[in-house]
Protein backbone atom coordinates (compact mmCIF):
# COMPACT_ATOMS: atom_id res chain seq x y z
CA UNK A 1 0.00 0.00 0.00
CA UNK A 2 1.08 3.54 -0.69
CA UNK A 3 1.25 5.78 2.39
CA UNK A 4 1.61 9.55 2.79
CA UNK A 5 3.03 10.83 6.09
CA UNK A 6 3.23 14.44 7.22
CA UNK A 7 6.15 15.33 9.50
CA UNK A 8 6.42 18.53 11.50
CA UNK A 9 8.56 20.01 14.27
CA UNK A 10 8.67 23.40 16.00
CA UNK A 11 10.73 22.65 19.12
CA UNK A 12 14.39 21.87 19.53
CA UNK A 13 16.58 21.06 16.55
CA UNK A 14 13.74 20.96 14.06
CA UNK A 15 15.55 19.81 10.92
CA UNK A 16 17.66 17.21 12.74
CA UNK A 17 14.46 15.88 14.30
CA UNK A 18 12.76 15.51 10.91
CA UNK A 19 15.76 13.68 9.47
CA UNK A 20 16.04 11.50 12.57
CA UNK A 21 12.35 10.66 12.34
CA UNK A 22 12.76 9.51 8.73
CA UNK A 23 15.78 7.38 9.64
CA UNK A 24 13.92 5.83 12.59
CA UNK A 25 10.61 5.23 10.78
CA UNK A 26 12.37 3.17 8.12
CA UNK A 27 14.70 1.31 10.49
CA UNK A 28 12.30 -1.65 10.79
CA UNK A 29 10.61 -3.94 8.27
CA UNK A 30 7.25 -3.18 6.72
CA UNK A 31 7.85 0.37 5.53
CA UNK A 32 9.84 1.25 2.39
CA UNK A 33 10.92 4.79 1.58
CA UNK A 34 9.80 6.19 -1.79
CA UNK A 35 10.41 9.96 -1.53
CA UNK A 36 10.58 12.98 0.76
CA UNK A 37 9.35 16.43 -0.17
CA UNK A 38 11.34 19.61 0.14
CA UNK A 39 11.27 21.13 3.63
CA UNK A 40 8.97 24.08 4.28
CA UNK A 41 8.89 26.52 7.17
CA UNK A 42 5.28 27.16 8.11
CA UNK A 43 3.29 29.36 10.42
CA UNK A 44 1.61 27.42 13.24
CA UNK A 45 -2.06 26.61 12.66
CA UNK A 46 -4.27 26.68 15.74
CA UNK A 47 -2.94 26.21 19.23
CA UNK A 48 -1.48 28.80 21.58
CA UNK A 49 -0.14 32.14 20.34
CA UNK A 50 3.58 32.78 20.16
CA UNK A 51 4.64 29.38 18.88
CA UNK A 52 7.82 29.07 16.85
CA UNK A 53 7.34 28.28 13.12
CA UNK A 54 7.25 24.63 12.10
CA UNK A 55 9.42 22.77 9.67
CA UNK A 56 7.19 20.46 7.64
CA UNK A 57 7.71 17.78 5.03
CA UNK A 58 5.82 14.94 3.39
CA UNK A 59 7.16 11.42 3.09
CA UNK A 60 5.76 8.95 0.59
CA UNK A 61 6.32 5.26 1.31
CA UNK A 62 5.11 1.76 0.59
CA UNK A 63 3.96 -0.39 3.48
CA UNK A 64 2.88 -3.91 4.27
CA UNK A 65 1.75 -2.76 7.72
CA UNK A 66 -1.88 -2.40 8.66
CA UNK A 67 -2.91 1.20 9.41
CA UNK A 68 -3.07 0.61 13.19
CA UNK A 69 0.47 -0.84 13.23
CA UNK A 70 1.69 2.10 11.14
CA UNK A 71 0.09 4.54 13.61
CA UNK A 72 1.78 2.73 16.50
CA UNK A 73 5.15 2.98 14.75
CA UNK A 74 4.64 6.71 14.09
CA UNK A 75 3.67 7.37 17.71
CA UNK A 76 6.65 5.35 18.95
CA UNK A 77 8.97 7.51 16.82
CA UNK A 78 7.28 10.69 18.12
CA UNK A 79 7.85 9.48 21.69
CA UNK A 80 11.50 8.64 20.93
CA UNK A 81 11.98 12.27 19.91
CA UNK A 82 10.43 13.66 23.09
CA UNK A 83 6.86 14.30 21.93
CA UNK A 84 4.63 15.44 24.79
CA UNK A 85 0.87 15.69 24.32
CA UNK A 86 -0.01 18.56 26.63
CA UNK A 87 -2.36 20.68 24.55
CA UNK A 88 -4.05 20.32 21.21
CA UNK A 89 -2.01 21.90 18.39
CA UNK A 90 0.58 23.02 20.91
CA UNK A 91 4.33 23.15 20.27
CA UNK A 92 5.99 19.79 19.70
CA UNK A 93 9.33 18.24 18.99
CA UNK A 94 7.79 15.93 16.40
CA UNK A 95 4.40 15.35 14.86
CA UNK A 96 3.82 12.49 12.42
CA UNK A 97 0.38 12.33 10.83
CA UNK A 98 -0.88 9.52 8.63
CA UNK A 99 -2.49 11.38 5.74
CA UNK A 100 -3.41 8.40 3.57
CA UNK A 101 -2.80 4.67 3.85
CA UNK A 102 -3.69 3.13 0.51
CA UNK A 103 -7.39 3.62 -0.04
CA UNK A 104 -8.22 2.95 3.61
CA UNK A 105 -11.23 4.82 4.94
CA UNK A 106 -11.58 4.83 8.73
CA UNK A 107 -13.86 6.75 11.09
CA UNK A 108 -12.12 5.43 14.20
CA UNK A 109 -11.54 8.40 16.56
CA UNK A 110 -7.98 7.14 17.19
CA UNK A 111 -7.20 6.75 13.48
CA UNK A 112 -9.32 8.66 10.99
CA UNK A 113 -8.24 8.05 7.40
CA UNK A 114 -7.67 9.86 5.27
CA UNK A 115 -6.57 12.58 7.68
CA UNK A 116 -9.73 14.64 8.28
CA UNK A 117 -8.08 18.08 8.00
CA UNK A 118 -5.47 17.44 5.30
CA UNK A 119 -7.56 19.09 2.59
CA UNK A 120 -7.54 22.35 4.60
CA UNK A 121 -3.83 22.45 5.39
CA UNK A 122 -1.43 24.14 3.01
CA UNK A 123 1.48 22.85 5.12
CA UNK A 124 0.43 19.33 4.06
CA UNK A 125 -0.71 19.94 0.50
CA UNK A 126 2.14 22.18 -0.70
CA UNK A 127 4.94 19.70 0.10
CA UNK A 128 2.76 16.78 -1.02
CA UNK A 129 2.23 18.41 -4.41
CA UNK A 130 6.01 18.81 -4.77
CA UNK A 131 6.84 15.17 -4.07
CA UNK A 132 3.75 13.63 -5.73
CA UNK A 133 2.22 16.02 -8.30
CA UNK A 134 -0.50 13.50 -9.19
CA UNK A 135 -1.39 12.87 -5.54
CA UNK A 136 -5.02 12.29 -4.61
CA UNK A 137 -6.59 12.74 -1.20
CA UNK A 138 -9.36 10.10 -1.10
CA UNK A 139 -12.80 11.66 -0.86
CA UNK A 140 -11.43 15.16 -1.53
CA UNK A 141 -9.70 15.08 -4.91
CA UNK A 142 -6.40 15.94 -6.55
CA UNK A 143 -3.91 17.62 -4.24
CA UNK A 144 -3.11 20.26 -6.88
CA UNK A 145 -6.80 21.15 -7.20
CA UNK A 146 -7.26 21.37 -3.42
CA UNK A 147 -4.37 23.85 -3.23
CA UNK A 148 -6.10 26.38 -5.49
CA UNK A 149 -8.50 27.35 -2.70
CA UNK A 150 -5.95 27.60 0.11
CA UNK A 151 -3.92 30.52 1.40
CA UNK A 152 -0.31 29.42 0.92
CA UNK A 153 1.34 32.58 2.26
CA UNK A 154 2.37 30.91 5.52
CA UNK A 155 4.26 28.12 3.73
CA UNK A 156 7.84 29.01 2.75
CA UNK A 157 10.30 26.72 0.96
CA UNK A 158 13.60 26.18 2.83
CA UNK A 159 16.02 25.67 -0.04
CA UNK A 160 18.88 25.36 2.45
CA UNK A 161 17.44 22.16 4.00
CA UNK A 162 17.21 18.83 2.19
CA UNK A 163 16.07 15.59 3.77
CA UNK A 164 18.08 12.49 2.88
CA UNK A 165 16.97 8.95 2.20
CA UNK A 166 17.01 6.88 5.40
CA UNK A 167 20.32 5.23 6.25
Amino acid sequence: MNVVLSLGSNLGRRFQTLQGAIDTLFDAPGLSFVAASPVYETDPVGGPAGQRPFLNAIVVAETTLQPRALLERAQSVENAFGRERKERWGPRTLDIDLITVGGTISDDPDLTLPHPLAHERAFVLVPWSEVDPAGVLPGQGQVADLLTDLDQSGVRLREDLKLQRPD
